[in-house]
């Protein structure tokens, strides 16, 4: 029974009002910031308590209300597109109860015609259409609010299952939806350089795919390859909807890739069967899963049964519950990386959870266990982040016992002894002593990595042994090693100690690029570092730069600027890279070979569109070879900009700017004057 707005009791209002504000800041948490506090459970209740309080009060009911939308706002610093044709949300089921309603309510809705349904593995990624004219892609977006969303072209291009153009016999015009996901291991391979680099890890690939997205270099996304299994075709002109299978295999004949996982059901029972089978099996998969989707298969059903302004009613998403397990919180332990940060570490008794056997977790900081009320000897609730991440959700107050202890937080450093302080307007405790030998192994792992310095034989065991017998107390003492006592330490022989020893002195051949990303410096990646190489060109301007001119290189803002200035104004860093100096190392930025023609010295170039000569790669080291610069953006700063085809809006901006317009044969006319 409804009742008039008049009649609205006031605390009914209260808490329809507070059930916005918690959905609003939620649905942000998840769609704009990728960094959800709760469960897709918890807020369907919260949604479903507001969506029972509307129904019973109609007068509540606004456009603004989350029971009225999609959900999410389209991201920041990208332009805003409109969907030919709004993406809608699915509704979701936890049980298989709720898939016999689903059921029930088709049936009902096709007025006792048997509908047959198509179960597929519901992949959890970010939600993407791509539009195609002629069979060309013109544009990727993401799903936004539902009617709008982010132009995020540029990125998706770099996905390398995205087609540039189709194949076989498709529509003038194709709207595509599909999942961008990432693989477990890719996100393993990511946070090991994270790691290497002395960064936070990433929390699972759902949060980092959407993270990537946002990017706005599409070389870093790139680099942390994205894919995408493409599901269902928007129903514009032309396309053939007969079935979903059938647009499935159209899709597969068009060169898309599409979850192989997908099985045609001719009941409600065979359905349910299907999800229950995939309930474990799904862990043995290498990306994140988190439930099936079950689709009306037929595309006349489907039209017949129609949607809500929501969500359609010929589709429903089953959720998997999250695996939690209950184990004991032994003891925390403290970990010093590179920088010197102070991580606490959860010992667990051993627990099997997700496929695998989970024995520590990492809790963050301090403040983290504060709010949680974790102590040593609870029993706590674990879940893996992603089905990856082992992650301590909090304490089993009623299991609690009696000498359960507070995990203290620490005034020194586990490692050294030495002050730790915590971080301005920051979370993390950081050992203050540079010489920390917890941070001098750390600085040399991340030294010797591959995207760094790159020296073959120096793993961590023997980093271990270098540190800890104080062979080596700081980066350039490595390049004083001799072969002789290398070969007394454990799994070292004389070949291996002389194998070390040379590729030690390979490494000082390194461009100055590659030392400043193996110096460490906060904030100073591989991509950066090459920025600042290129811009300064040697070891010493990079050392004399005030904040002021590291803030007028291109990618580099205020708070990456105040760090490296910081780390030159150090007495143990100048002296560092005096040494560095003294030992022969590579100090200034490798130009062009000598002699050989720099007709773009000093000239900036960013590059649009496919060129038929040149990949994105060989482009880019085309112009450094010139003696020019890519850059990724155009400004008032750009010199030229190379045009491919189909162009993004980089072109127009260009035109915008009066920068100049170069074609690839006007680009090859200007590399090669002569020819």
């Amino acid at each position: 029974m409804s009742h008039a707005e008049g009649n609205i009791p006031p605390e009914v209002r209260r808490r329809c009002e507070q059930l916005r504000n918690e959905l609003d800041r939620h649905n942000y948490l998840y769609y704009v910031e990728a960094k959800p506090e709760i469960t897709d459970v918890e807020f369907d209740a919260l949604l479903n308590e507001l969506i029972a309080m509307e129904a019973e009060y109609p007068g509540l009911v606004t456009p603004d209300s989350p029971t009225q939308r999609v959900g999410g706002q389209p991201l920041s610093g990208f332009e805003t597109v409109e969907h030919a044709v709004p993406m809608l949300s699915i509704d979701n089921t936890y049980s298989e109860g709720e898939l016999r309603a689903f059921d029930d309510r088709v049936r009902r809705g096709l007025e006792g015609q048997e509908p047959a349904y198509v179960a597929e593995l519901k992949i959890d990624g970010v939600s993407m259409s791509l539009l195609y004219e002629g069979g060309r892609l013109v544009r990727a977006a993401t799903r936004g609010d539902g009617a709008r969303g982010d132009d995020v072209t540029a990125n998706v291009k770099t996905i390398r299952a995205v087609p540039m153009r189709l194949q076989g016999a498709f529509p003038a015009r194709l709207e595509v939806r599909g999942e961008v996901y990432m693989r477990r291991q890719e996100l393993v391979r990511l946070n090991d350089l994270r790691e290497e680099a002395g960064e936070p890890p990433l929390a699972n690939p759902r949060n980092t795919t959407a993270g990537t997205l946002k990017l706005l270099d599409p070389r870093e996304v790139a680099k942390r390859r994205l894919e995408i299994a493409c599901y269902d075709v928007a129903p514009l002109p032309g396309a053939d909807l007969s079935s979903h299978c059938q647009t499935l295999h159209d899709l597969q004949s068009y060169g898309f890739p599409v979850n192989p996982f997908f099985k045609r059901c001719g009941d409600i029972d065979e359905v349910i069967a299907v999800c229950n089978a995939w309930s474990s099996k799904r862990h043995d998969l290498d990306f994140e899963t988190d439930g099936m989707v079950i689709k009306v298969d037929s595309a006349e059903q489907r039209r017949r049964l129609g949607a809500t302004s929501k969500a359609p009613r010929w589709a429903i998403a089953y959720k998997y519950p999250a695996e939690i397990a209950e184990t004991r919180l032994e003891k925390v332990t403290l970990q010093v990386g590179k920088t010197g940060t102070v991580t606490p570490v959860a010992n667990l008794t051993p627990v099997r959870l997700a496929g695998t056997t989970v024995k520590r977790a990492n809790l963050h900081n301090f403040e983290d266990i504060e709010r949680k009320d974790l102590r040593e000897g609870d029993m706590v609730r674990v879940q893996k982040a992603g089905e990856i991440i082992p992650q301590v959700l909090g304490p089993v107050l009623e299991k609690r016992p009696r000498d359960a202890r507070k995990v203290p937080v620490p005034t020194a450093c586990p490692q050294c002894g030495s002050e730790v302080r915590q971080d301005p307007d920051g979370v993390y405790l950081r050992c203050l002593n540079p010489a920390c030998p917890a941070q001098i192994k750390g600085r040399l792992k991340y030294f010797a990595s591959r995207s760094a310095m790159d020296i073959e034989g120096m793993g961590e065991k023997l980093i271990d042994q270098l540190v800890d017998k104080q062979v080596v107390r700081n980066l350039d003492h490595i390049y004083d090693l001799t072969p002789e006592p290398l070969a007394e330490l454990e799994r070292m022989g004389e070949k291996s100690a002389r194998n070390l020893v040379s590729a030690i002195a390979e490494s000082k051949k390194r461009p100055l690029s590659r030392l400043l990303n193996g110096l460490g410096i906060r904030h100073v990646g591989a991509h950066v570092a090459e920025v600042l190489a290129a811009h300064f060109g040697s070891m010493d301007a990079l050392q004399e730069a005030s904040v002021e001119a590291l803030c007028e290189v291109p990618e580099v803002g205020e708070v990456v600027a105040r760090e490296v200035r910081n780390f030159f104004e150090t007495e143990e860093n100048q002296a560092l890279i005096a040494s560095l100096r003294a030992h022969g190392l590579t100090l200034e930025e490798t130009r062009a070979a000598a002699g050989g023609p720099q007709p773009l010295a000093g000239k900036t170039v960013v590059v649009t569109g496919s060129l038929k000569r040149y990949s994105r790669e060989t482009i880019e080291d085309r112009i450094k070879q010139l003696g020019g610069r890519a850059s990724s953006s155009v400004s008032k700063k750009t010199d030229f900009v190379l045009v491919g085809e189909n162009p993004g809006s980089k072109l127009a901006k260009a035109q915008e700017l009066g920068v100049r317009v170069l074609t690839e044969d006007e680009f090859d006319a200007l590399a090669e004057p002569e020819a």
